[in-house]
């Protein structure tokens, strides 16, 4: 699966690492393919190109604050995921992502 990441945390500087280190561990023991863009402290670092948002098959953003230019992703459905969830338990929270891509179960 192609997935792109932002992560960005209140101080910039620790748990937006962390949790980009612990996304990109999570996604290639899964075997997917990511690209993680990191708003933090010093700014932002690995942009994201255009194409490979617009190739995204899911767009995480391990965020607790607003994610800058978020107008990049306005034709996309980001998944919101905490970074210390991340930091925490990242295969979960990756599975936690990826199942929210499932359409709901819909009762007839």
């Amino acid at each position: 699966m192609k997935i792109v990441a932002i992560t960005a945390c209140a101080a910039g500087i620790a748990h937006t690492y962390m949790a980009a280190e612990a996304v990109k561990k999570a996604a290639r023991e899964a075997g997917d393919e990511i690209k993680i863009e990191i708003q933090g402290a010093m700014g932002i670092e690995n942009r994201l190109k255009q194409s490979d948002i617009d190739d995204a098959e899911l767009i995480i953003f391990a965020v607790n604050i607003s994610v800058r230019d978020r107008d990049r992703f306005s034709d996309k459905n980001p998944i919101l995921i905490d970074p210390g969830e991340f930091i925490s338990n990242p295969n979960k929270s990756l599975e936690k992502a990826k199942n929210s891509l499932l359409p709901k179960h819909r009762s007839l």
